[in-house]
């Protein structure tokens, strides 16, 4: 899709590529065998220790997030010189986009003409913006302008559009056949892009959630700071992205100068190139985490056992560990706090609260129409037939883009506002924060149709007429509404919580830093053969800072005030045991 780069993937480039990838598994791996540790101790804790007042209501449904198939014809740009040329395209229930040549090649089982994960795409259906963007992709200055050939194909205006742009990937280019078919891809998409970026946030598994500790412990060491965005993906995607946002400078700067011609052709052709290098990128760390899958999973295991013997000697001297260290830090924590939070932290709980409580609002809503259509259906007396279609519609609800829409729009509203009142403390998590939302909708809209689905099935019974099924139905609702109340609320609290902890802890670590030595250097010796390193200073330091700060953010009365849940238990402590069941900032 555009003209090829003057300088092609080479050997030797790729030998450069593989070695600047095992440098970064060489000084990320550590990390991450240290957050192993944490999060085997954290996880085991948790689930021995007091849980929290309020669990949930609801069924949590047994069905993976997906993405809802869908397929047609789609025109795209593509070939040298590229062209537009019809296709069929499908996107696949794990987020992958595949086009053919025609509908019947799919039918028959051919291989595609092309594919593409959608991890980190942004969807744009602006022909002006996309060429926008490519201009400020590579700028042309005036000479440039005189001797370029314009890339004609993109001038000519084109209806309907759809442009998958990333920024170290080829862009992907089409136009549908009307408003309508736009509209299907678009949210097709959109729900695409969400469900291959939030892989490992909706995770709550120790291995996943010592991988997003280990990516941002490695960027805060190498100078970078509150950055959830990076941690979309999934662990080689994220590896990936990291790399080639270090790297991508330098390329952009090298491969633009061996490029013929100027502006969005160079542009178009710069992506491509760089696609090349992402592969070859992706493919490497790919490899690297394979061959260090084994050992994960006998650290693991060890590090269970290891914990599970000595979990009460080992949280007593956690506890220890933290009361002392928090007498040393409290001063300069509520320093900062004092100086830079608290004026900021009431303006930004309502501006995060009000997005979610429409969103879930919004799932309420969708939820009432639906179980209201199923009761209407009923009372007409359906054939059989009828009502197991509207019944599976109904299961479908957490799937369906168009009908989750309104929900997913809630959850970006504002984020503008949001991210403005975010950026002072350097937050890098916008695109994380809305996803956050969006899978928050969704798996709720999932547990509640699920539990309704249940208790339907428990009380409806041939012996009853429509008439009688129905009232059994309203009375499922009116339950199913109760419990949807609870758990929305101790979502909220949660999401919130959580948040504003992953907006204001960066920014706090950094300010202590300096003045408490907290990033000094550890050794990365074998963890189990020292066994109580699964407590290391550096995070017990890190606990005893969030817990502070969450004390901070738990006395904001609008997260607890005008609901009926409660702080996690230990809120409010001034310990290291009020670490809530959430921490995975």
């Amino acid at each position: 899709m555009g003209a090829q780069p003057s300088c092609p993937l080479g050997k030797r480039r790729r030998q450069q590529l593989q070695g600047q990838v095992d440098g970064m598994l060489r000084n990320f791996l550590p990390c991450y065998r240290r957050q192993l540790a944490a999060a085997v101790l954290r996880h085991i804790s948790q689930e021995l220790g007091p849980q929290e007042p309020a669990g949930c209501q609801l069924s949590h449904t047994k069905k993976l997030p997906r993405v809802r198939e869908h397929q047609g014809p789609l025109t795209l740009l593509r070939g040298h010189p590229p062209q537009w040329q019809p296709t069929f395209c499908v996107l696949r229930g794990d987020g992958r986009l595949e086009w053919f040549s025609h509908k019947e090649e799919y039918e028959s089982g051919g291989r595609p003409l092309g594919s593409a994960a959608l991890t980190g795409y942004t969807l744009l259906t602006s022909q002006p913006e996309y060429l926008r963007l490519l201009d400020d992709l590579c700028p042309s200055s005036s000479a440039d302008l005189a001797q370029e050939e314009p890339l004609l194909v993109l001038e000519e205006p084109v209806s309907f559009a759809l442009f998958l742009v990333h920024p170290f990937r080829a862009h992907l280019c089409f136009f549908a056949r009307s408003r309508g078919a736009q509209r299907a891809w678009r949210l097709g998409l959109q729900g695409a892009i969400r469900l291959r970026a939030t892989v490992l946030q909706r995770s709550r598994a120790p291995a996943a959630c010592a991988f997003l500790d280990a990516v941002l412990l490695y960027r805060r060491r190498r100078g970078y700071a509150g950055g959830d965005d990076a941690t979309l993906g999934s662990d080689a995607e994220v590896l990936s992205a990291e790399l080639m946002r270090e790297l991508l400078p330098a390329l952009r700067a090298q491969t633009l100068r061996g490029l013929r011609g100027a502006g969005r052709a160079r542009a178009r052709a710069c992506a491509e190139f760089l696609d090349a290098v992402h592969a070859a990128v992706l493919a490497r760390a790919s490899s690297g985490l394979r061959a260090f899958q084994p050992e994960k999973d006998a650290l693991l295991a060890a590090l269970e056992r290891m914990v599970r013997t000595d979990l009460e000697q080992i949280l007593q001297q956690r506890a220890l560990g933290a009361r002392r260290l928090e007498a040393e830090i409290q001063g300069a924590v509520e320093a900062c706090l004092c100086r830079k939070v608290d004026l900021h932290l009431p303006q930004l709980t309502l501006a995060l609260l009000s997005p979610v409580e429409a969103t879930l609002q919004a799932v309420r809503t969708l939820l009432i129409r639906g179980m209201d259509r199923l009761c209407h259906y009923l009372r007409k007396n359906p054939s059989g037939t009828r009502l197991r279609r509207e019944v599976y519609e109904f299961g479908e609800i957490p799937w369906d883009p168009e009908l989750m829409q309104a929900c997913y729009r809630e959850a970006e509203r504002n984020h503008s506002h949001l991210a403005q009142l975010a950026k002072p403390f350097g937050f890098l998590g916008m695109q994380s924060l809305v996803f956050g939302a969006q899978d928050l909708a969704q798996q709720l809209t999932a547990a509640a149709v699920t539990t309704f689905l249940q208790l339907a099935d428990q009380c409806l019974t041939a012996a009853l007429d429509c008439s009688q099924a129905a009232e059994q139905l309203e009375k499922v609702k009116a339950l199913v509404l109760k419990k949807l109340t609870s758990d929305s609320e101790t979502a909220r609290c949660r999401f919130t919580r959580e948040r504003l902890l992953g907006i204001f802890w960066p920014f706090v670590w950094s300010r202590l830093g300096t003045s408490c030595n907290l990033e000094a250097p550890e050794a990365d010796g074998d963890i189990l053969a020292v066994g109580w390193q699964v407590l290391t200073t550096e995070g017990v330091y890190r606990d005893v800072v969030q817990g502070l700060l969450l004390q901070r953010i738990d006395r904001v009365p609008w997260i607890w005030g005008h609901s009926r849940c409660e702080p996690p238990c230990g809120a409010g402590k001034s310990s290291f045991v009020a670490e809530p069941s959430s921490l995975r900032v």
